[in-house]
């Protein structure tokens, strides 16, 4: 049967290679899309494993050890614990770069909670080495062997590169992280190091509460406690991807369908291209069951390994920007665990391929042979219009256009003429109505999703520049003296001036929850104003409207209590009034009236916020703020200070969206070499009257068109009612973001679209051109 099935693959070498490209396309979008998945789906969960991430973080004032750790040594189910000293804003500096924001984590001994991804780690008791995140070396080009200078310990020789996910990456977090060793300190003049950081790792991470509770009881003598478990951890990386992660794998999904569609209804036209010869074979006296088993022996003989070169290529496309996305969030690759899932994908493609082709050559197979014979892919004949008059020696009527008839003269430059051709063209391609509306569908799912993707690219702008994107309506920001808020109200341009405080808290019940909490004296709603998806606004100071982030993570409700742990203050607790869509912190953020916040912390300063008038000049609202002794500071949506983030989900999205395109472009060739094929005779004897390149041309850009057109239609119409709605449900635990086409990207999917098919007209019409006219006028 294979021997069998390679001879007629040989017998028909340009249609197996059309359909071994197809499956390579299709397999494109398949590898890409998988890459992306998996790498982001266990990326942290692999890198908390592989650096021996601890189940707890406790942060707390500096304090002797040997007040600190007996402590700490008898907290319940404390399998491990070890202890740091973090030094912030001290400056860094290698060759042209530098930062005063570095954080120098003296190591006091046992577990590091680090990968070391280069070189070698610190010995304890040596000096002159350090370590360095991963983040760091990449931004500043450090490698092991060169020397970071510092202020306080002077220049180090970089020993290693690490990589620790209890934080996002420099410069995605703001601070640049090294770890030395107490030894350093020590050499220095210091007689002992005092820890501020202990990380504890658990014997059941599943009963950290319990550790947490305990390790609260006993905590008197230690200020400023916080604690974060991994879980935690785990939520505040997230929230440095925020939306755009949500996005990136929905957008992953819909490629994925696009890709099932395209391999299925190709599949299905090559079945439909040889009904004839199982007619032939069925009359020889084959049975159905033979023709579906060697139909499916053939298709996996083309599939696999055009199935495994589209998903290793597609895998390569997007392994560069899906490395740079994980290294910025501090996570790991996935290595040789993605062969796992991408071997998943081939099995899955080459299912598809060999199912698509089998069913449809079985159903056809069950026929008796004259039914089969006679049918082709039309379910009935068409009728031949009668002839009226005499015969006219301008006219020719071809056996190969099914019933059509059409009249035209190649010759000359006549407009109707040329008109006439194009709309000959649009017959053939939609006369065999199965296989037109299959092409039509498998390129409108590809429009779709390209669609989708110019929403997502002006969505990624947004976040990144318009501050309305996630509910906010101030577009200034500013630290300004109380005194001085009569006067900014007053400003030209200026419609409203509020005070915001924000604090960063964690949830009473669950310590490892971070909670943000946002109040403004009055109606919150004039400066921020989040989508309400539940319940009603706040309207008493014992009230909160949590994000929805926040109340899927606490199982918040209306009417349910949220307890927050504020720093250095204590308990305030508040009654959930409604639930809003928002996209800020991930959505664990909440915002109440400040009575309560300035009762436990009567020292919180609040930021000045401006929303000026529809209309007004910002820029020159915030010079006269400025004048007034204001200083400015950034407001931004999602990603404020997170741009080159953006590029590298922006870099993913494009080599997700090539794919696509790669289909879309051999959908049409596919379409148009069928037509072409089919119509073989039709366009010999118009070649064998006089029509010139041009005017086969012409024809086959018609059939072309009468393909991209009605495809162009139905992807936005797919995109509007489908993908884009899909998307924003995905995404509808972070805020309301409606995916809609604006007329330029459907102008730009539309143009598009016409110019592959120019491009996929010119490579069948050369094809065509190619072949001697006698051997299509034999089919007639």
């Amino acid at each position: 049967m294979i021997r069998d099935a390679l001879a007629a693959l040989r017998a028909r070498r340009g249609r197996t290679v059309l359909a071994a490209l197809g499956v390579l396309a299709a397999s494109l979008v398949v590898g890409t899309a998988t890459t992306v998945g998996d790498s982001l789906a266990t990326g942290f969960d692999r890198a908390a494993t592989q650096s021996d991430l601890p189940d707890v973080i406790a942060r707390f004032t500096r304090t002797e050890m040997n007040v600190v750790d007996p402590k700490v040594s008898a907290l319940p189910n404390l399998e491990a614990r070890s202890y740091r000293r973090e030094r912030l804003n001290q400056p860094l500096r290698f060759g042209s770069h530098s930062t005063r924001n570095g954080a120098i984590t003296v190591l006091l001994g046992g577990r590091r909670g680090y990968k070391i991804v280069s070189g070698h780690d610190v010995r304890d008791g040596e000096i002159g080495q350090v370590v360095i995140e991963r983040g760091l070396a990449r931004e500043w080009g450090l490698k092991v062997g060169d020397h970071l200078d510092t202020r306080e310990l002077g220049p180090l020789l970089v020993a290693g590169i690490a990589v620790s996910p209890d934080n996002v990456a420099f410069p995605l977090a703001s601070t640049a992280r090294v770890y030395v060793t107490e030894a350093e300190y020590v050499n220095l003049g210091f007689r002992r190091v005092r820890p501020d950081t202990a990380l504890l790792w658990l014997h059941d991470p599943a009963k950290a509460d319990v550790t947490l509770t305990q390790a609260r009881a006993v905590a008197f003598g230690i200020g400023k406690l916080q604690f974060v478990t991994r879980t935690g951890v785990k939520i505040l990386l997230s929230q440095a991807a925020g939306i755009v992660i949500s996005l990136l794998v929905a957008f992953s999904l819909v490629a994925l369908v696009a890709a099932g569609t395209m391999l299925a209804a190709g599949a299905h036209a090559e079945v439909q291209r040889r009904l004839t010869g199982f007619g032939v074979q069925r009359a020889l006296g084959f049975g159905p069951g033979r023709i579906a088993a060697q139909q499916a022996v053939e298709a996996a003989v083309v599939a696999v390994p055009a199935a495994a070169l589209g998903i290793v290529l597609g895998a390569l496309v997007v392994a560069r920007p899906a490395a740079d996305l994980l290294a910025a969030l501090n996570e790991l690759g996935p290595g040789a665990a993605l062969v796992a899932p991408l071997l998943g994908a081939l099995l899955a493609v080459v299912a598809v391929v060999v199912f698509a082709a089998t069913w449809p050559a079985w159903r056809a197979a069950r026929r008796s042979p004259v039914e089969i014979l006679r049918g082709g892919d039309l379910t009935r004949p068409l009728r031949r219009p009668r002839q009226r008059g005499g015969s006219d020696p301008s006219t020719k009527r071809s056996r190969s256009e099914q019933g059509f008839s059409y009249e035209h003269s190649v010759e000359g430059s006549d407009p109707l003429i040329r008109g006439g051709l194009f709309a000959l063209g649009v017959r053939f391609s939609t006369a065999a109505r199965g296989r037109w509306v299959a092409a039509v569908a498998t390129i409108a799912v590809c429009a779709g999703v390209v669609t989708l993707m110019l929403a997502l690219a002006s969505l990624l702008e947004r976040l990144r520049e318009d501050p309305g994107t996630i509910g906010k309506r101030y577009q200034i920001a500013v630290s300004l003296d109380h005194s001085e808020l009569g006067a900014a109200r007053r400003l030209p341009g200026v419609d409203a001036v509020g005070e915001r405080y924000s604090i960063d808290a964690a949830d009473s019940f669950r310590l490892g929850e971070p909670v943000r909490l946002v109040a403004y004296p009055g109606d919150h709603t004039n400066f921020e104003n989040p989508p309400l998806a539940e319940g009603r606004r706040i309207r008493a100071a014992n009230e909160v409207e949590v994000g929805v982030g926040m109340a899927d993570a606490l199982g918040l409700q209306p009417g349910s209590v949220l307890a927050a742990q504020i720093p250095d203050g204590g308990e305030v607790r508040f009654r959930v009034s409604g639930i809003v869509r928002a996209l800020e912190n991930d959505g664990r953020i909440a915002w109440v009236e400040p009575d309560k916040l300035l009762a436990l912390r009567p020292d919180l300063n609040p930021q000045v916020v401006v929303r000026v008038k529809s209309g007004a000049d910002p820029a020159k609202v915030t010079r006269e703020l400025v004048g007034l002794g204001a200083s400015v500071r950034p407001v931004g949506a999602a990603q404020t200070d997170n741009a080159a983030f953006l590029a590298v989900l922006a870099a993913v999205l494009r080599g997700v969206g090539l794919a696509v395109g790669l289909v879309c472009l051999y959908a049409l060739v596919q379409a148009l070499t069928v037509t072409a094929r089919e119509r073989r005779g039709a366009v010999a004897l118009l070649r064998a009257v006089g029509a010139d390149g041009p005017s086969v041309g012409l024809v086959l850009a018609g059939a072309a068109v009468a393909v991209a057109i009605p495809a162009a239609a139905a992807g936005v119409f797919l995109e509007v009612v489908a993908f884009g709605p899909l998307v924003a449900h995905l995404a509808a635990g972070f805020a309301a973001l409606p995916l809609s086409p604006t007329l330029a990207q459907i102008a730009l999917v539309v143009g598009g679209l016409l110019l592959l098919a120019v491009i996929a007209t010119a490579l069948v019409a050369r094809r065509v051109l190619r072949e001697p006219v006698i051997a299509g006028l034999r089919e007639e």
